[in-house]
Formats: C-alpha cells, structure tokens, sequence
C-alpha cells in the first residue's frame, strides 16, 4: 500500500507577500508563524538583503488540514491560461438559484479584494451545478464552485 503524502501548491509570482495575502482572505488562511527568534515576518525580512525580501511567502490552513500554499517570486508575468487551478468550494451542498446566489455574493467579495470575475457558468443538469470564473490579482484563475 502507498503511503499518503501531503501536497504543497506553489504559485509562481510577482509580489508572494501580497498573493498570499489575498489567498488567506480568500480561503481563511494565514501566515505560518515567523522563524524562531524574530516577532514577526517583517522583522525577519529586514535582515535580508533588500534583493531577497518579498522573494516568497507561505499561507497555511489554521485547523493544519488543507494544503499548505507557497508563493515564489519569478522574473517572468503570466502568459497563457493554468494548467491546473483551484476550485473554491463556496456554495457546497447548494443547488440551482440559492447556490448561484451565494457563488455572486462570494464573488462580490473576492473582487472588492482585488479579485476579477471572469465568466459565469450557469447551471446545467445533471452534469454541472454552475461556478464563476475568477482571476486572482495576478491573473491565476480559479473557479468558485
């Protein structure tokens, strides 16, 4: 038998402290505890050469059961749609007119954080309950499912 192992998403970027910022609002995450001997990440980034502050970040899930986000600064700007993205669980259980509802109002949310809707997916029976497509601030989508 296999073990089970746990997975890290890693989104490349231009400013990590900032996405990840988003992502914890987005999924009710925060930053893991800053290293041992300094209050907080801050102050262990003013010890880094200016070249290497804000060179990455992390968010983690608070209750240690979702997958640990990292973030890492890359030269290049997003090019061409992901491969692979996140779907947001924000209506589950919920079907039809009340599950697009609160998909809009999650929506709404996510925008005011600096978030872009980009399409909606209405429903159709029996293979798709509906979603909104969305970018982050860097333009990785995701979906609000």
């Amino acid at each position: 038998m296999s073990e089970i192992r746990e997975v890290q998403i890693t989104f490349d970027c231009a400013d990590p402290r900032a996405l990840s910022t988003f992502w914890n609002a987005v999924l009710g995450y925060d930053f893991p505890p800053a290293p041992p001997g300094f209050a907080s990440w801050d102050e262990f980034a003013a010890t880094l050469p200016p070249e290497q502050r804000n060179s990455a970040s992390a968010s983690v899930d608070p209750s240690g059961a979702g997958p640990r986000l990292f973030f890492q600064r890359v030269p290049e700007g997003k090019v061409v749609k992901n491969r692979v993205h996140l779907d947001v669980r924000a209506a589950p259980g919920l079907q039809g007119e009340e599950r697009m509802a609160a998909l809009e109002a999650e929506g709404e949310r996510l925008v005011a954080l600096g978030a872009r809707r980009l399409l909606r997916h209405e429903p159709s029976p029996p293979m798709g309950a509906g979603h909104l497509l969305m970018a982050d601030p860097e333009g990785n989508e995701f979906c609000l499912d």
